[in-house]
């Protein structure tokens, strides 16, 4: 079965659309690539995406051993490189000061990052620069 769908709808803008659910996402092209930069870029996509897939495989250790990573947020910042123009790191804060968690479970939680699908799917030229404040 199909992922998505996505259409181009013209002045640098795509929709895609995830085929299981209905949901849909539009890109544009960013202000510094001729864009209007008025939701998210592609590469913003891809930045986003590894915050996001960490913090789904934390979700899910926390689960298997008995805690909770509720109300933990993320900063993401993508950086590009011009020559040639791409996603040269990826900078990610979690902050984890809302709860307060054990050696073992802060352990658990930096494994994550490593375990992550997004993480091990990027090329090795993305420096992915992840920090944890507890």
């Amino acid at each position: 079965m199909e992922t998505a769908k996505t259409v181009y709808k013209g002045d640098l803008r795509t929709e895609m659309t995830h085929i299981r659910s209905g949901s849909s996402i539009i890109t544009d092209a960013p202000v510094d690539n001729k864009g209007k930069g008025e939701n998210f870029s592609p590469t913003d996509l891809v930045a986003s995406a590894l915050g996001s897939c960490i913090f789904t495989i934390m979700g899910i250790a926390a689960q298997e051993h008995g805690f909770s990573i509720d109300g933990a947020t993320c900063k993401i910042t993508k950086i590009m490189t011009e020559s040639p123009r791409k996603i040269g790191e990826i900078r990610i804060e979690f902050d984890f000061t809302c709860r307060n968690y054990t050696d073992k479970q802060k352990k658990i939680l930096e494994y994550c990052v490593r375990t992550c699908p997004v993480a091990l799917s990027l090329n090795d030229s993305v420096f992915q620069n992840v920090t944890m404040l507890f």
